[in-house]
């Protein structure tokens, strides 16, 4: 079309008018004029996995005798580039597409192929017959939710889980002296180490890690070779174990054939699976987050235990208000994370005899999930927890009239007494030590160590001592 802005591209069904300048070809034109539903297209680190996985069979078809070294050489050089570039722009189809994910796929071979040609000023390559030599879509889009999951779980979620555990392990530790009102049901409870109500927090997160962790060996499993449907038609029968070789090999992460590439193409259990450990870190954050809230209210007529980091104006209207702006970003994050396991859950039930059709679309949330845990780790840890103080004397003010600590009391005179030592406390907002002296002939000194919430908050090991 000569000085346009537009060329002419054909596929198996016809002529497309395609942007002059896009690297992409016909079949990914169709896809962006057919595909109208939402804009969003893929996002990168799917991309990324993608390409890493045609540069993977490339290598293996080469090493095959199935693809020519001036092919080979060519078409690693145009991936390493597009790894290297991150042109997001020449592969805009849609999330919403077809559930196999063929054009994104196809999107990938044309960008692929169009930039090593273009680069040769030839036909050297076909955007089926050497960039997907070998492959389906159907093999290499369930394995390319694989390799970015794995990819991201181990560069960028467990890092971040890792930060945040080791920011409130360091906290803790720090402000091991702190001595609290524990609660249940909002209530004041026990006495409690601060330090000990974040170390729960951090085993959240260690089992959390523990639980990601154990998914890896199963995400490394790909169905590449299977083809179409698992029987691995038109690909080598040394194609699986040498593309997930060369895979290993670019990504530094140990991927190995699936034991059975008709389950890996037709089902979706382990995302599942890998899904739902996402969700269970999100509650978990969620869990942190209130708590800092609760922690952080006031900061006169709430707890104001701590003062979270000041970062921005709280209100359009209150001068002065400062509000917990990073744990209510962590909550939504974590509501959002909840209803992608929901979508991936529905996006697995579309798995029908050989093949799922819901993959883009699992893709896409497993992948934001990733993006919404790793950052929200990240933000509580150096934007909340690394910046916040402790405010000593909101702690101790009501610790030392809480009637709670009349329990150290039951073994000695029993629950019936002691509780109305407690309630004679509360009503006459006295401590609880002023009231037992009154009411039982326990010595002062023995009252004093009984009543000691920092002996309270020892647990087992006060009792061990006595």
């Amino acid at each position: 079309m000569g000085g346009t802005k537009y060329r002419t591209e054909a596929d198996s069904m016809g002529k497309v008018i395609v942007p002059r300048d896009a690297l992409y070809g016909a079949q990914t034109q169709r896809a962006i004029n057919n595909f109208t539903i939402a804009k969003s297209s893929m996002r990168w680190e799917f991309i990324e996995a993608l390409l890493f996985i045609k540069l993977a069979a490339c290598k293996a078809n080469n090493e095959l005798s199935l693809l020519d070294n001036d092919s080979t050489q060519g078409i690693e050089k145009a991936i390493k580039s597009l790894l290297e570039d991150e042109p997001l722009e020449q592969f805009p189809v849609a999330i919403l597409q077809t559930g196999s994910g063929t054009s994104t796929n196809m999107n990938v071979n044309e960008v692929v192929a169009n930039l090593v040609n273009s680069r040769s000023n030839s036909s050297l390559v076909s955007p089926n017959d050497h960039i997907n030599l070998g492959q389906s879509s159907n093999d290499v889009i369930p394995a390319s939710i694989h390799v970015a999951n794995s990819r991201g779980a181990v560069n960028t979620l467990l890092p971040s889980i890792k930060t945040l555990q080791r920011t409130i392990l360091d906290f803790g530790a720090t402000h091991s002296d702190v001595i609290k009102t524990g609660r249940t049901h909002l209530m004041d409870a026990l006495p409690m180490k601060l330090q000990a109500e974040m170390e729960a927090w951090a085993a959240q997160l260690e089992e959390s890690t523990e639980r990601i962790e154990s998914c890896l060996s199963r995400l490394s499993r790909l169905p590449l070779g299977g083809t179409a449907i698992g029987s691995g038609v038109n690909s080598h029968p040394d194609f699986p174990q040498k593309v997930t070789h060369y895979l290993s090999e670019l990504t530094g992460l140990n991927f190995t054939p699936a034991p059975s590439k008709y389950k890996n193409i037709s089902s979706l259990d382990t995302i599942v699976e890998y899904s739902g450990h996402m969700k269970t870190l999100a509650i978990s954050l969620s869990k942190i987050a209130n708590d800092l809230r609760w922690m952080n209210s006031g900061p006169h007529s709430g707890l104001a235990e701590i003062s979270l980091p000041s970062l921005q104006p709280g209100s359009s209207i209150m001068p002065a208000k400062v509000n917990p702006v990073i744990p209510e970003a962590v909550c939504m994050a974590a509501a959002q994370v909840i209803g992608n396991d929901t979508t991936i859950s529905l996006g697995a039930l579309g798995g029908n005899f050989q093949l799922n059709t819901m993959l883009p679309l699992v893709a896409e949330k497993t992948l934001e999930s990733l993006e919404l845990l790793s950052g929200s780790c990240e933000s509580l840890a150096t934007k909340a927890i690394k910046g916040m103080k402790v405010n000593r004397d909101n702690i101790q003010k009501p610790l030392l009239l809480n009637p709670i600590l009349v329990t150290a009391l039951n073994p000695i005179i029993g629950y019936q007494n002691a509780a109305e030592i407690g309630k004679t406390a509360q009503k006459e907002k006295r401590t609880v030590l002023d009231v037992a002296l009154e009411k039982t002939d326990i010595p002062r000194k023995e009252l004093e160590r009984l009543l000691d919430p920092k002996n309270l908050a020892d647990g087992n090991d006060r009792r061990s001592k006595r």
